[in-house]
């Protein structure tokens, strides 16, 4: 078992999420330059605006590298929900439980803001963390065919309902 230790922000880091994303997606569904370059801008933003009283954001780190990431998007939080994003691990730490580790932390920190709901878009096909999500608690409430990703898919919503935390 590799020792992956949980940071936040770390130097680099929004470069290689990026990339993690970038490959992943490419090798895996086709994705090309609009799905990197939304990846980019999106958590460029996000990074820029983060607040850390309503976002969080945490990267799985090995030797000082990032190898993956998640981020709960708080903006909106109020009025919709928690937003989880960037939900990514490299193949190098793929099936050490970094993927429910971070979902943990999300989701701890979510309740520690008292959100009252967490949800994220997906798309079908993303089987293993579909399964991590159920496991987690998250219901899928919607979906449809979308272009967001850059090209057509079958966009999910999944959802999870923290009640009232008071």
């Amino acid at each position: 078992m590799i020792h992956v230790e949980l940071c936040g922000y770390v130097p680099g880091a929004i470069g290689r999420i990026i990339e993690l994303h970038a490959s992943y997606y490419y090798q895996n569904w086709s994705f090309g330059l609009f799905f990197e370059a939304k990846v980019a801008t999106e958590l460029s933003d996000f990074l820029c605006r983060f607040d850390k009283r309503r976002d969080g954001f945490w990267t799985a780190c090995l030797s000082h590298r990032v190898e993956g990431s998640i981020a709960i998007d708080g903006i909106h939080a109020v009025r919709d929900g928690a937003h989880l994003r960037w939900f990514i691990l490299s193949e190098q730490i793929r099936g050490q439980d970094m993927g429910k580790r971070l979902m943990e932390e999300a989701i701890s920190f979510c309740r520690n803001k008292s959100y009252k709901k967490v949800y994220l878009w997906t798309f079908e096909g993303l089987d293993v963390a579909r399964h991590l999500y159920e496991k987690s608690g998250f219901r899928l409430t919607e979906q449809r065919e979308g272009t967001q990703w850059g090209t057509k898919v079958l966009e999910q919503k999944f959802e999870l309902e923290l009640g009232d935390v008071s």
